[in-house]
């Protein structure tokens, strides 16, 4: 059996994307589908590569029982286009990022994450990086928001 596997996308890979994986990660764990999704995170620039999440961002995620620490920034890879089912953008910046990179077969790969979501007027998950902490945990509530829509969609589609 095909594991479906999913490719969370932000800049540095610091902030967002990371807090996606975490959250996904939980979701699927307690719902006993751990064994069936491939989930990893990614960023367009090299700026972080090797480092952990930013300590807010870790901070941010304990609150709600999340453990990031073990994640490495890394950055997007030609092999990831081919290689993931969802590649799915924090930003319109990152998604034209992306498709930049992508071969136009590859570009229905790519979506912008927050379309998953129900409870957000936006399409984008707003960088936090340059923001105080509450920025944190807005990113928190709109991921855990389109974590379970891009979870029903996947149970709708693939399981």
């Amino acid at each position: 059996m095909k594991k479906v596997s999913v490719l969370f996308v932000c800049m540095g890979n610091i902030c967002r994307s990371p807090t996606a994986q975490g959250v996904f990660e939980q979701l699927v764990h307690s719902q006993g589908l751990a064994e069936r999704i491939l989930i990893d995170s990614a960023g367009t620039h090299a700026y972080h590569v090797g480092n952990p999440p930013d300590t807010r961002s870790q901070a941010a995620a304990r609150g709600r029982g999340l453990d990031l620490s073990t994640q490495r920034a890394r950055q997007v890879q030609r092999d990831d286009f081919g290689s993931f089912d969802y590649i799915l953008a924090m930003d319109r910046a990152n998604l034209h990022d992306l498709h930049r990179q992508s071969t136009s077969e590859q570009r229905e790969r790519i979506h912008l994450f927050m379309q998953f979501a129900s409870r957000w007027d936006t399409d984008e998950v707003p960088d936090p990086y340059y923001g105080g902490n509450s920025g944190f945990e807005r990113v928190l509530d709109m991921v855990e928001d389109a974590a379970v829509g891009l979870l029903e969609h996947i149970r709708r589609n693939h399981l």
